[in-house]
């Protein structure tokens, strides 16, 4: 019974690469572009700045908001997984997503897929390293309906902190609307408790 599933594993194993248009003997060395998000790795305190949308929040500001950003190296060190959490001063939650990044060395970009959580919005996206800078770009859609882009900048990374800025665009990239998400993360920890 044990050599016919190992048998059936082989298999098996061997139709998901033919599936998948993979080579046969799969890579074991992980790239040193696989490092690029380890400035992520540990556990960060946020500020988190959304933009002041709507007659109320431009009469009597936007609120507070703030949120922890918790990731370690995953995946035999080929990426990072992480979890961002997002919730007004009194605790309440705004915004849950759980994200897993692999670095394609044949691409040479990161892939990420994430679930919003609380919106059971799952989305992919890619990622550059380039100049001391991460950006990641995701297609979104509104309320409705019309799709637009994102990019995500993560800049000014320390050993102890980062910032991250989002913007969106309707019009294919030719213009940004900017600040749509502006994050502060302070790291509290080397390494997260998951």
């Amino acid at each position: 019974m044990v050599v016919r599933s190992l048998v059936m594993l082989v298999a098996l194993s061997g139709s998901a690469i033919a599936q998948h248009g993979g080579s046969a003997s799969p890579s074991r060395t992980v790239p040193r572009e696989a490092t690029q998000f380890s400035f992520l790795v540990g556990q960060f305190e946020l500020v988190v700045r959304p933009p002041a949308s709507g007659l109320a929040a431009r009469i009597h500001g936007v609120p507070r908001m703030i949120g922890t950003w918790k990731a370690w190296r995953a995946l035999d060190g080929f990426g990072i997984e992480d979890e961002l959490r997002i919730t007004d001063e009194s605790g309440n939650p705004r915004s849950l997503s759980h994200a897993v990044r692999y670095y394609d060395a044949s691409a040479k970009h990161w892939i990420a897929s994430a679930i919003d959580v609380h919106r059971g919005i799952f989305t992919t996206s890619t990622a550059e390293w380039r100049d001391n800078v991460m950006t990641v770009t995701s297609r979104g859609a509104g309320a409705d309906g019309k799709s637009y882009l994102v990019r995500g900048r993560y800049t000014d990374i320390t050993p102890t902190s980062f910032q991250f800025h989002q913007d969106r665009s309707a019009d294919e990239g030719r213009t940004w609307e900017s600040g749509t998400l502006r994050i502060t993360a302070t790291r509290v920890a080397a390494v997260a408790p998951r």
